[in-house]
């Protein structure tokens, strides 16, 4: 056996996996969205059976509508308003990470959708960074060693963003390792928020920016040639811009453009098939677009609402498109190679150990 030969499920579960694109709020355990819902008195649950919550979440994000699919996000907001909730739900996101075998994730969230009932950015931001360092702690005495770091977001629809944009700044080196922009792509374009880019970029900040999820190309083109992105989150229409019809594709100038620059696409499958991107995994554009070697990542968007982990869309994308070990190691690699993190610290988790790991248990 090699990093040529297919990987068991089993085998799966057990190899490295680093994480880019994943929303706190949107990986909540079923169980503790209940019981925060108890503490604090939150009457709007559809269901307070646990097994019921996961599957009406699932549901209601089967629509293929983005919008429809952000609608879920009320109920999880609800409850994640004090800092204990806060901090048990990331410390728990760290946890279930971690025993999925994720050894880095950067994990985003809103600080503005935590302030509803009086906390200030600061303590928001705060109780995540909390949450996470327990939660590592304690996988950590489950013989399971993760990185967690957070990257702050901005609403398009909002006029939070420049706040944020402060608070990554402010919390560089302590927990906080970038920005992002999410919400309704159509109608809210990414220059609508230009200011906090250039911004951004004035202080040497990272930043990624969803686009080209639910709207096509000239959202990606502005996220790149306009707003500086460094990552694109989603980016799955890129494949709008190549040419299947002759025997060999033909990539569009942007398409070009950003395979050439290798910058990274956040791509999460199971998401995609939820809002209408895709209708099937097999015919998700990540399989084409890792074939093409662009920077491919492979990630989970929100693990609640999809019902998702990164072992189930490794087993998806082995299924679907055939990968091997080989495969699985470099979508890993690569979402290591574009993390926010110091480029030796990248460096040690990539050698150290995935590269080892990998070699270990292909040779099974």
């Amino acid at each position: 056996m090699s990093l040529t030969s297919t990987p068991t499920d089993e085998q799966i579960k057990r190899v490295p996996k680093a994480l880019l694109h994943d929303h706190l709020d949107g990986g909540l355990r079923p169980q503790t969205i209940i019981e925060l819902s108890q503490k604090m008195g939150y009457k709007k649950l559809p269901t307070e059976d646990p097994e019921k919550l996961a599957i009406w979440f699932e549901e209601a994000c089967n629509s293929h509508s983005l919008v429809r699919y952000l609608e879920t996000f009320s109920h999880t907001v609800a409850v994640m308003q004090t800092k204990e909730a806060i901090i048990q739900v990331a410390r728990e996101c760290a946890i279930d990470l971690a025993r999925d075998g994720v050894v880095y994730a950067e994990v985003r969230g809103a600080p503005e959708l935590f302030t509803e009932q009086g906390l200030t950015f600061d303590q928001v931001i705060e109780a995540t960074t909390e949450g996470y360092k327990q939660g590592v702690a304690e996988a950590a005495k489950e013989g399971k060693k993760i990185r967690v770091e957070s990257l702050l977001c901005g609403l398009r629809q909002n006029n939070k963003s420049q706040q944020t944009a402060e608070s990554v700044v402010k919390y560089r080196n302590k927990g906080v390792v970038g920005f992002d922009i999410a919400g309704p792509e159509d109608g809210f374009p990414p220059t609508k928020q230009l200011d906090t880019f250039e911004y951004l970029r004035k202080e040497n900040a990272h930043f990624t920016i969803h686009a080209g999820e639910a709207y096509g190309l000239p959202s990606i083109w502005e996220a790149i040639q306009i707003c500086g992105a460094e990552r694109i989150g989603h980016g799955v229409r890129i494949i709008d811009d190549i040419d299947f019809s002759g025997s060999t594709p033909k990539l569009g100038p942007l398409a070009s453009y950003i395979r050439d620059r290798r910058i990274p696409l956040e791509l999460c499958p199971t998401s995609n098939l939820q809002t209408g991107a895709a209708k099937t995994y097999a015919q998700h554009p990540i399989g084409q677009l890792a074939k093409l070697r662009f920077r491919v990542t492979l990630n989970t968007d929100n693990r609640l609402m999809s019902n998702t982990s990164m072992t189930n869309e490794m087993t998806q994308c082995v299924k679907s498109f055939d990968w091997k070990f080989a495969d699985l190691q470099r979508v890993t690699v690569n979402s290591l190679k574009s993390s926010f993190i110091p480029f030796e610290e990248r460096l040690e988790i990539i050698e150290k150990v995935v590269k080892p790991a990998y070699a270990a248990i292909s040779a099974e």
